[in-house]
């Protein structure tokens, strides 16, 4: 990696950049583990609803110097619906640092728990980072059918003092 990986809050002009990443790690990764007419189905994006999403949630964005490497989301409840990493920068540790991000927001909120729906792809890095599988799950879109995990990792806070 080239420069330094810096975390900051998701901005409306990092639009194109947030849906590259989301596309190049689908056809980049994901395609492992999935059929290209699942990827083509997955990777295909309605901007406005993908610009709507990222305003309706706190947002972070991971650029290794100035490039745009990952992005993730978190939903008031716990919920992760997003984290995903460019291709180019896939496994240099851009996926926990954004986790990281996340999981400091949750407890600042003084939620219980994160959830996410993890790809078949993604599920090894979320069991690796501490979430267990609550269920498996099927979801469609675009007319293919996906296979992925409903996943919950417990937000452990430490003990104040006081609370002994």
């Amino acid at each position: 990696m080239s420069g330094a990986m810096v975390i900051r809050a998701y901005e409306t002009s990092d639009l194109d950049a947030v849906i590259a990443i989301f596309q190049s790690a689908i056809r980049g990764i994901a395609s492992a583990d999935y059929s290209p007419p699942q990827i083509a189905a997955w990777a295909s994006v309605d901007r406005s609803a993908f610009a709507a999403q990222r305003a309706s949630r706190p947002t972070w964005i991971a650029s290794v110097g100035s490039m745009p490497a990952g992005f993730a989301d978190l939903e008031p409840d716990g919920h992760i619906d997003m984290l995903y990493v460019d291709f180019a920068h896939r496994r240099r540790g851009v996926a926990r640092a954004l986790l990281k991000a996340v999981a400091c927001e949750a407890d600042r909120l003084g939620l219980d728990a994160l959830v996410t729906e993890a790809s078949i792809t993604a599920r090894p890095f979320f069991a690796a980072q501490g979430f267990r599988v609550v269920a498996p799950d099927t979801v469609s879109k675009n007319g293919q059918t996906f296979q992925r995990y409903r996943m919950r990792r417990d937000v452990v806070r430490p003990r104040r003092a006081r609370d002994r």
